[in-house]
């Protein structure tokens, strides 16, 4: 078969956009074996954006062929060949216009779209951008933007996704033509071309025997029982001291530049301490410390010296991943003994293959091309993943909905009924969990393992807690309840969506099939549920119908100026006057559900007894799901609705964009110190919290506080200790703070602040060359400052992007920022902490205001009533706590590695004209810190850029 790849550059989008580049490259047998290209001259000038972005001006087209020449010198290329682009819709549109325009037929022939082909062939791909995707490839694509250098790295993508689909198990690419042999899906030119491969594959006898497979799907897991061996090592005899100094001997070996850092060793010594002396530690590692091996080497030994399991637990899946990625295989490589490690996350991690072959077999998903392609992805990853966890396949935004329908969950698991049992992905991870030494997790299974009454993570007594400084948060929103408009909605419309789609429906057409002598009974127990299933939802569109229209209707207007997002809370003490008819549309949703669940609960236990069959019994156990979660949401919304329990805060979250569907409803303690102390350090040996930014005033009160670990200290159970930072922040750092800077007070104030913002940020980044992150605790303020900086900073060569107005995604930003030479990046909350952009990519940072929680949000004012309540005063027992581990977070954006080198712009004047200034900077570990003009500071800061970096040794410590 013959390819054209194509790629056009135009004035726009537009269908009256002309094209300004031809780009083609032809592909026969996975090679390129010819190109044609050639700039076009438009009637109309280049726009400036078109310019900037491709890099090509009304001077390089003045002298380029029309659009008549240009087509008739490309259209021999195209006879007899399959179109393809990357984003073909947009090509496809230009070349079919121009060929109209020019007096030539439409083309006819067959198209592809790489993007298409990399979402199912790559399913690990996070972004498809052409310049993302060469990257991840290894594709050179030297100039993007520019539609012959787009064309050849299309090409050269595309001969990739030929290979990769040659090598596919030919279970898979069966797979593949039954999924895209769906008309709705308008994708019957993809499916004409993997049915030329696979009728390749049958009549070359290419059928892969050796692939592994079961029940009709390509995997690439035996059976797990089989894969695991028990341990049979016996405990270590050797001191830590020998363990530890075999260790680093061979790291010394590994790293020819291998140097100790006496903060990792302490580190080390003070785990190890704690674990043999059953105390717990609270431990801040500086950034550079390498606290995950200062934690995970003492862990390894005590687990392999008592047979007693180490449990880790994190943040953020983020860390959960790097730790498996890159230090357990260090680890391994320099460990004297060997030891075995697992990563155990939440269940909804992980795939349930009985859904998915369900859901697959029948096809139980909407025919439109997106949920095709994501069904398809999902076929290619599960020939390819040894885990079956979702972080390995990036599903998108639209395939949340999906993946939710085939995640492993407790309700509705057959255990070892189940067909797929010894291949399920969860089971797989439990058993590898409960033979390892180490187990690393994550605060939010630590909590679910606590509801569940330890029954998911094995035993464990020795506990890491990384990323401690959100453990306290993180408790709240798992011992509170959040319910969502779609709690309900989906477990309902799981059961029962339309005529057509919805497990009832499923199970009642098996069952008028059957021809069993109930099965008109149970068919007459399914129609009531289904009327009840109505109801019920008539009834929750009116309850958040009301919420909407009483609580959140009210403050569209000043929302919209924000993020669009409203807070309302609700005090048990004062309940609204609207409360008593919300409760009454309450009762009506918990006795409908309480009659639908003895509905269900009937129809279960009779089926149960009488399924002989694995779809029957699937069913059922599907059933046993749904009827679960909403039993969970009717308890749940009782127990908000009523709000009975006072030591509780009760609030409701809603976006004006959304309306009535984007309503979240919250309870979380107000103090959940003494829940902490009761599940973890009362009951655990040994517990160490370790974080970079955990002290405040140089001390640990407030966390000891937060965690319920005051008084253990007194008690001989807690060691405290600070390490600092390796790095040399005192020659690398300059903080700079303009003191005639505007104070911000209040909603009048802010256009002022913004435009004396935008000044200093533009003059700032012709100084620095863009390589700057700018950190707002106000999206109003971000949006505002923008559009002005960009406008400011036109002709400079220097680009402005922006959190929720260029992009929401955090990863995509962040690389979007590294591979722009020139660049100032504007973010908000979720850019103050687990961003990493080391070297010189990140010169300057920018904190516009001090990270102070809003007052009125719920859970602060909760809490400063309850800190009131002991006498004491809320603004510097929480507020300023708060804020500066806050602070520490954002400034230690900066500094990555030892090499590192920047400037720390603070543009909140309060740190240095209020009391509670001096908590922030005395927090910071050491840099230099100046005050000075605004005018001042900028010729401060190209003085600082223009002293010669005095390089820094490349050692092995920079990475862990």
């Amino acid at each position: 078969m013959k390819y054209a790849v194509m790629d056009f550059e135009t004035t726009g989008p537009l269908q009256q956009d002309e094209i300004i580049q031809i780009g083609l490259v032809v592909v026969e047998q996975d090679q390129i074996i010819d190109k044609y290209n050639t700039f076009v001259k438009p009637k109309a000038s280049i726009p400036e954006s078109v310019t900037q972005l491709t890099g090509i001006t009304d001077d390089m087209v003045k002298d380029a062929p029309s659009i008549e020449d240009a087509i008739a010198d490309m259209l021999p290329y195209l006879e007899q060949s399959i179109f393809v682009a990357h984003h073909a819709a947009f090509d496809l549109g230009f070349l079919q216009r121009a060929l109209d325009q020019c007096g030539y037929s439409p083309f006819s022939g067959l198209v592809l779209d790489t993007m298409d082909l990399l979402r199912f062939l790559y399913p690990d791909l996070p972004s498809l951008q052409l310049s993302m995707v060469s990257s991840a490839l290894g594709v050179p694509h030297l100039e993007p933007h520019k539609a012959d250098s787009d064309a050849e790295a299309t090409a050269l993508i595309f001969i990739q996704c030929i290979q990769k689909l040659n090598q596919l198990p030919y279970l898979t690419v069966q797979r593949l033509s039954y999924l895209f042999d769906e008309p709705a899906a308008q994708l019957s030119d993809l499916k004409w071309w993997i049915d030329q491969l696979l009728f390749l594959k049958e009549t070359q006898g290419d059928l892969e025997e050796s692939t592994l497979s079961y029940r009709q799907f390509a995997l690439n897991v035996e059976d797990w029982a089989d894969e695991m061996p028990e341990s049979t090592a016996e405990p270590i005899e050797e001191t830590f001291e020998a363990f530890y100094e075999q260790m680093r001997d061979n790291l010394k070996q590994k790293f020819a530049k291998y140097e100790e850092r006496e903060a990792q060793t302490e580190m080390i010594r003070q785990v190890m301490e704690a674990f043999a002396e059953e105390k717990h530690l609270i431990v801040e590692a500086g950034t550079g410390t390498g606290k995950s091996l200062g934690y995970l080497i003492p862990s390894i030994y005590y687990s392999l010296k008592n047979q007693e399991k180490v449990a880790i637990s994190t943040h953020t899946i983020n860390l959960q991943e790097q730790i498996k990625q890159r230090d357990l295989p260090l680890l391994h490589e320099i460990s004297p003994h060997p030891f075995h490690a697992a990563v155990l996350k939440g269940r909804s991690h992980y795939l349930c293959l009985r859904k998915f072959e369900q859901k697959i077999n029948l096809k139980d998903y909407d025919a439109n091309r997106e949920q095709v392609l994501l069904a398809a992805q999902m076929i290619v990853w599960l020939g390819e993943t040894k885990i079956g966890d979702e972080e390995e396949i990036h599903l998108g935004q639209r395939g949340a909905d999906f993946w939710q329908s085939v995640a492993s969950d407790t309700d509705s698991c057959l255990n070892r009924s189940c067909p797929w049992f010894r291949k399920c992905f969860y089971h797989r991870a439990r058993n590898d969990a409960q033979k390892a030494d180490v187990v690393i997790t994550n605060h939010s299974l630590l909590f679910t393992d606590q509801k569940a009454d330890h029954r998911i993570l094995p035993a464990y007594q020795s506990l890491i807690i990384d990323e401690a400084h959100q453990f306290d948060e993180t408790a709240g929103k798992h011992l509170g309840i959040q319910i969502n408009y779609f709690s309900l909605s989906h477990a309902l419309n799981w059961l029962y969506k339309d005529a057509y789609q919805g497990k009832l429906i499923t199970l009642k057409s098996l069952l008028e099939n059957n021809g069993h002598e109930k099965s008109e009974t149970w068919v007459d127990l399914i129609e009531q549920s289904i009327q009840r299933i109505e109801k019920i939802k008539e009834h929750w569109e009116e309850f958040h119908h009301m919420l909407y229209q009483h609580w959140v209707s009210p403050q569209e207007t000043a929302a919209a100026q924000e993020t669009g997002q409203i807070v309302v809370r609700f005090k048990p003490s004062e309940p609204p006057k609207e409360w008593e008819l919300l409760r009454t549309i309450e009762d009506n949703i918990h006795a409908d559900s309480g009659e639908l669940i003895k509905s269900l609960q009937r129809l279960m236990e009779e089926l149960k007894e009488e399924a002989g069959d694995f779809e029957l019994q699937s069913l059922i156990t599907d059933l046993n799901g749904s009827y679960k979660d909403i039993v969970r949401c009717r308890d749940d919304l009782r127990f908000f609705v009523k709000m009975k329990n006072t030591n509780d805060v009760y609030w409701l979250e809603a976006n004006v964009q959304y309306r009535h569907k984007s309503i979240q409803l919250y309870t979380v303690p107000v103090d959940v110190s003494m829940m902490l102390k009761e599940m973890f350090f009362d009951a655990k040996d040994s517990i160490v919290m370790t974080s970079a930014t955990l002290s405040v005033n140089q001390n640990f009160e407030y966390v000891k506080e937060q965690v319920g670990l005051s008084g253990f200290a007194e008690k001989n159970k807690l060691q405290t200790v600070q390490l600092p930072s390796p790095f040399n922040y005192r020659k690398n750092v300059l903080v700079c703070i303009p003191r005639d800077f505007p104070k911000l007070k209040g909603i009048a104030g802010e256009k002022e602040f913004a435009l004396e913002l935008i000044q200093s940020l533009s003059e700032v980044a012709q100084v620095t060359d863009g390589r700057m992150l700018v950190l707002f605790t106000s999206y109003r303020m971000l949006k505002m400052v923008h559009g002005g900086l960009k406008e400011k900073l036109q002709g400079t060569g220097i680009q402005v992007l922006g959190q929720g107005v260029d992009s929401n995604n955090r990863s995509k930003l962040t690389k979007w920022f590294t591979d722009s030479p020139n660049c100032v990046l504007l973010g908000t909350s979720s850019f103050w902490e687990g961003v990493d952009i080391p070297g010189d990519d990140l010169s300057c940072l920018c904190i516009v205001r001090l990270p102070f929680q809003p007052p009125n949000h719920p859970v602060a004012e909760a809490k400063s009533d309850f800190l009131k309540q002991q006498n004491k005063n809320p603004f510097m027992h929480y507020s300023v706590p708060q804020a500066v581990i806050r602070f520490k977070q954002g400034f230690g954006r900066l500094i990555r590695t030892s090499s590192d080198r920047g400037v720390v712009i603070i543009y909140d004047t309060r740190v240095i004209d209020t009391y509670y200034g001096k908590h922030f900077l005395y927090s910071l570990p050491g840099p230099k810190i100046e005050h000075m003009s605004k005018q001042q500071m900028i010729h401060r800061v190209k003085e600082w850029f223009d002293e010669e970096k005095e390089v820094q040794p490349d050692v092995m410590k920079e990475g862990r």
